[in-house]
């Protein structure tokens, strides 16, 4: 879609959630407001947090998480690398910056404000606290800006209700006290309910959480997805929002390629099912929720085999482009990515055919390596969705030996290894063969470069 589409479509569920929740917003401010958003999540950065992510999590059904989900993703330091200027307005008498870090104010420092008060005690955080952008400072940042937003139109209940949706999206933690984030969430709403005199029922913010967790299950959702292919795809949307060199195929360099798998492949070794989706008060309901955990543990399985199996390759590739420098773009390596179908040669002409010397031994093996020979469900605007260069290593050496080697190459990766030595651990049959076909590869740019030269 395009601006205008996202605007359009942002201004429909803005309308429809206000009219659901029988809150007075005019025609002109609702435009105000989907602008703002979809501006905001249209940015250059932006490859997965976008529109479409934000329409998908808040679904169709419940005017609160449609709400929520809008406003959830719109401060993403990492991505953006700066926080959106049209949002500064809501967040600046709030938070300051201090050594590219930031902080909410001091309490000496803040202005008299309830419901920024409330925000911060739907999140448990304090004044003069530093803000961590792997511990809520995205979605503390964005839960104020919808706050601030809304503010004007919305009653503290309703608002309060949107933020913990928002609050709960904040992603991956595990258990605290003996409770989980969304219990800890269910207390602190009890308590704002209380200091703010809202008078909202027990029952209705058990509901609260429930809309919550159910908002941030969808949030993670492609984590249960039943298609590994579709998973990746979503993993690799991620990949360039926070490496930003990737957005040009033509210039990120192996080592810029291999830096961002190794913190995928870093990311999802750290990361456990139960830490993905949650559940509270039977929402989702003990089997749907038992699905969840297993659905994501096989696609964490997958993703590790997969990343890991990649990282090796490029750890071979990186040894062997040191022989000739060290910062040399991965298309010179492996030939540009070519959209347009010109007759371009890539490394994966010159390899060549090899028998599978080791056959899958079960269905993780399996399906990792048809995920490689037959790719992703696409390709993405920086990456092709096969991988032929690791499909042959599997081939010729096994996952073992590649989960074995894998070990020496983070340390080539730590320099504490050096490229040739751990080339010499590796395969000779797998250095052989990709040298080989780099420089048939290489001589056949030399043939084209000659081509006028010798008519």
């Amino acid at each position: 879609m395009n601006f205008e589409q996202d605007h359009q479509l942002c201004l429909d569920k803005l309308l429809w959630a206000t009219r659901q929740l029988d809150v007075n917003v005019s025609d002109q401010d609702i435009a105000k407001i989907a602008e703002i958003i979809v501006q905001t999540m249209t940015g250059p950065w932006r490859y997965f947090h976008t529109p479409d992510h934000i329409f998908e999590v808040g679904g169709s059904a419940n005017a609160i998480e449609v709400l929520a989900a809008l406003f959830h993703d719109l401060v993403y330091v990492q991505v953006d690398q700066t926080v959106n200027f049209n949002l500064t307005f809501y967040i600046v008498p709030f938070i300051r910056e201090v050594k590219e870090h930031l902080y909410i104010r001091a309490a000496d420092d803040l202005p008299q404000d309830p419901l920024f008060t409330m925000v911060l005690q739907v999140f448990g955080f304090s004044p003069g606290q530093q803000l961590s952008p792997f511990s809520g400072q995205n979605e503390f940042l964005s839960a104020l800006v919808c706050a601030k937003v809304l503010e004007p139109f919305f009653s503290q209940a309703l608002i309060l209700k949107i933020i913990a949706c928002i609050e709960t999206t904040i992603p991956f933690r595990p258990n605290r006290d003996g409770l989980t984030p969304a219990e800890h969430l269910y207390e602190r709403l009890k308590a704002a309910n209380a200091e703010y005199n809202l008078e909202i029922p027990d029952a209705e913010l058990i509901q609260a959480v429930q809309q919550a967790v159910r908002m941030a299950n969808r949030d993670v959702g492609s984590f249960a997805n039943p298609s590994s292919a579709r998973f990746l795809d979503n993993t690799w949307s991620l990949l360039p929002e926070t490496n930003h060199n990737l957005k040009n195929p033509s210039s990120y360099t192996v080592n810029e390629y291999r830096v961002a798998l190794q913190k995928m492949e870093g990311f999802m070794n750290f990361l456990k099912p139960d830490l993905v989706f949650q559940q509270f008060a039977n929402e989702p309901p003990d089997a749907a929720y038992q699905n969840l955990l297993e659905r994501a543990e096989r696609n964490i399985e997958i993703a590790r085999l997969y990343i890991g199996s990649k990282l090796f390759t490029m750890a071979v590739l990186e040894a062997l482009s040191r022989r000739f420098g060290r910062n040399i773009p991965l298309s010179t390596i492996m030939g540009e990515l070519n959209p347009l179908g010109l007759q371009i040669e890539k490394l994966e002409d010159f390899l060549p055919d090899v028998p599978n010397h080791h056959p899958a031994r079960n269905n993780l093996e399996r399906e990792v390596l048809d995920l490689l020979e037959k790719g992703r469900y696409s390709s993405s605007s920086y990456d092709i969705k096969n991988s032929p260069l690791t499909t042959l290593m599997v081939k010729v050496m096994g996952f073992d030996r590649i989960r074995e080697l894998l070990g020496q190459a983070k340390d080539f990766f730590k320099d504490e290894l050096s490229g040739e030595t751990f080339l010499a651990a590796c395969d000779q049959t797998i250095v052989e063969i990709i040298t080989t076909s780099m420089s048939k590869l290489f001589d056949s740019r030399k043939t084209a470069l000659m081509q006028a030269t010798a008519s």
